[in-house]
């Protein structure tokens, strides 16, 4: 497999530089390293990304992450290994990757157990960072990044 071309972001002067920027602001917003992964890693799946898929599991296992969970990620729903705040998140993360499949993609439903569990800037960490995420994602999808290879 060859990518059709260098990666945009790499390509575009400030693109990298804002993508990082938008990234260290989620960092600062409350939200654990690890279920930012568990959300780059379920987004990265459903959009058909494997340069992220590879790079968010690999991350995952390295923070020491379970196999159980890392390997399960894609059924949450049916697998006991998330709590209730986790499954919240990954519910938003599917939602807001796939605006396009619902006319109402974040129902009044999701939206209160969200913030139930989430703080208002952990809120606006979690949509800020779902939406880096698919950037990633489409950015790479485009033009066909090969996982395992950078640029």
């Amino acid at each position: 497999m060859e990518a059709r071309m260098p990666h945009p972001a790499m390509t575009l002067d400030g693109a990298f530089k804002g993508l990082g920027t938008l990234s260290a602001a989620v960092e600062r917003g409350g939200v654990s390293k690890r279920l930012g992964e568990l959300i780059n890693l379920r987004v990265s799946q459903i959009n058909g990304c494997s340069v992220c898929v590879q790079m968010h599991a690999t991350a995952l296992r390295d923070a020491g992450e379970s196999d159980d969970r890392i390997f399960t990620v894609a059924a949450w729903r049916d697998a006991p290994y998330y709590t209730d705040a986790e499954r919240a998140a990954l519910a938003l993360a599917e939602a807001v990757t796939r605006v396009a499949d619902n006319p109402d993609p974040v129902s009044d439903e999701l939206w209160d157990e969200v913030n139930k569990h989430y703080s208002e800037k952990e809120v606006s960490a979690l949509l800020v960072s779902i939406s880096v995420i698919n950037v990633w994602n489409r950015l790479n999808a485009a033009t066909r990044q090969v996982a395992g290879i950078a640029g």
